[in-house]
């Protein structure tokens, strides 16, 4: 009997106690009978908010949910794929609590319909059994457009535009495809076989990706339009430049930025002991920050083996950026939270052998509209640690956009774009995700990519 109550169905998960031991994906995923009834909770609604609120590119989400009820996979996944480029890593990393699933209309009155892992569900039931079989690319109009990096924007825009016939390259500084993707999120949460496969589906449009080529190094916008003879060009880059603590000692051998060490973990495979540069062993951890970033980081580094490992945010939980439901896992993997707390010396000689911290309150809102920490006079303690991640965000590298000759940018080096082409203001040239914006969701650079793309046709054309 189909279950339709106000309690959605949860997916299974490996015990903790066995995930922490592996970087194998957490979350299993639906099987058919679990996803059909899942989908049956569906209420249809006529307004449709978790698809015109919700969903920055706009899903058909009542269309594909409808198509997963009647038990046809096949015909969801076709409705998906007219607006979203990469279901199977949308319905794993958005933040579907605040956006689809916190516009749903069932949750009102309960728990909302499960929409992420409905199209996750959709997307790798496409790929196991019908696969991305090679076609002919679309018939080439003679345009060539340069994309700058291989992140959510760059994939989105580069395989529209191929689709459109266009002949597109893409230039990634570093030497894997993927951007964030395949760098900053852990296996757990994203394996690399999913990101390997949309890679994939680029290339078999036609796409030629270039590895190991840095913008203002090997190549600037002004050379690919004019040396290069590209008819246009796309800045998707990300935002590269992490923030930092800037307290005293914070240079110390042990001190790491979380990008490097996701990178690190992701890429160079340093949880895997037989790897030529593992990563340097630490009993415990301080991972410092309150978004995805620092759960990645903490949840990466008890798979390390850590014994300890602590989360320090210095306001309260309430104001925490990250995914509710990652902060659940982390605690269940043993992670410690420390709020209303903030790093204000890392203390050791030449490494780090501990971290001064200080209590905080809670003042007055922000910019941010959110409450400013305080410190409390007198309240400074030390925990003891031998490595701490910093997970603090991160801005555009102002110093690299300052090169590109005619694009303007804002004080902190954040590329200005018409908000509804992605047209920066010189000719030819468009930019989107985290160079634009700061950093950002996945499918919010997503949707950035298609605009740009939609608006370098036009221009093209």
């Amino acid at each position: 009997m189909i279950n339709i109550t106000t309690v959605n169905n949860k997916m299974p998960q490996q015990d903790p106690e066995v995930r922490i031991c592996n970087f194998e994906e957490s979350a299993l995923g639906y099987d058919e009978t679990t996803a059909v009834a899942e989908a049956m909770r569906c209420l249809k609604c006529r307004k449709k908010p978790c698809m015109e609120l919700g969903c920055p590119v706009h899903n058909d989400i009542p269309g594909f949910i409808g198509k997963v009820a009647e038990g046809k996979f096949e015909e969801a996944y076709q409705i998906l794929q007219k607006t979203t480029n990469l279901p199977a890593v949308c319905g794993r990393v958005c933040p579907q609590y605040e956006q689809c699933e916190g516009h749903c209309v069932r949750g009102t009155r309960g728990e909302p319909v499960a929409i992420g892992a409905l199209e996750r569900f959709v997307a790798d039931w496409h790929r196991e059994n019908v696969g991305t079989a090679s076609s002919e690319p679309a018939q080439k109009k003679g345009k060539k457009v340069a994309v700058i990096g291989s992140g959510p924007a760059g994939i989105t825009c580069a395989g529209d535009l191929a689709e459109k016939g266009h002949m597109v390259t893409i230039f990634e500084k570093e030497k894997v495809v993927g951007g964030v993707l395949e760098y900053g999120i852990p296996q757990f949460r994203l394996p690399k076989d999913i990101v390997a496969a949309e890679i994939k589906g680029l290339t078999d449009k036609g796409v030629t990706i270039k590895t190991g080529k840095s913008l203002g190094k090997d190549f600037s916008v002004d050379k690919l339009l004019t040396k290069e003879k590209f008819d246009a060009v796309f800045i998707g880059n990300g935002a590269g430049i992490p923030t930092t603590m800037n307290i005293p000692g914070e240079d110390k051998e042990g001190v790491i930025l979380a990008s490097d060490y996701l990178m690190r973990i992701n890429v160079e495979h340093g949880y895997d002991p037989s790897s030529k540069d593992p990563l340097p062993k630490a009993k415990r951890i301080a991972v410092i920050g309150g978004g995805n970033v620092a759960m990645d980081a903490c949840r990466s580094a008890v798979r390390t083996g850590a014994e300890k490992v602590y989360v320090i945010y210095r306001r309260s939980e309430a104001e925490m950026p990250a995914d509710p439901s990652e902060v659940f896992e982390a605690r269940e993997e043993g992670v410690e939270f420390m709020f209303l707390t903030n790093p204000v010396e890392v203390k050791g000689k030449d490494r780090i052998t501990g971290l001064e911290c200080i209590r905080m309150e809670l003042g007055e809102p922000d910019a941010s509209g959110r409450r400013r920490p305080v410190p409390v006079e007198g309240s400074e303690f030390t925990i003891k640690v031998d490595q701490c991640i910093m997970a603090l965000g991160s801005n555009c590298d102002k110093e690299l956009t300052d090169t590109m000759d005619g694009v303007d940018t804002d004080k902190w080096g954040a590329i200005i774009v018409n908000d509804k082409t992605q047209a920066t203001s010189k000719k030819g040239v468009f930019a989107g995700g985290d160079t634009v914006t700061g950093a950002k969701t996945v499918i919010a650079a997503m949707d950035a990519g298609k605009k740009a793309a939609a608006a370098i046709d036009r221009y093209l054309r």
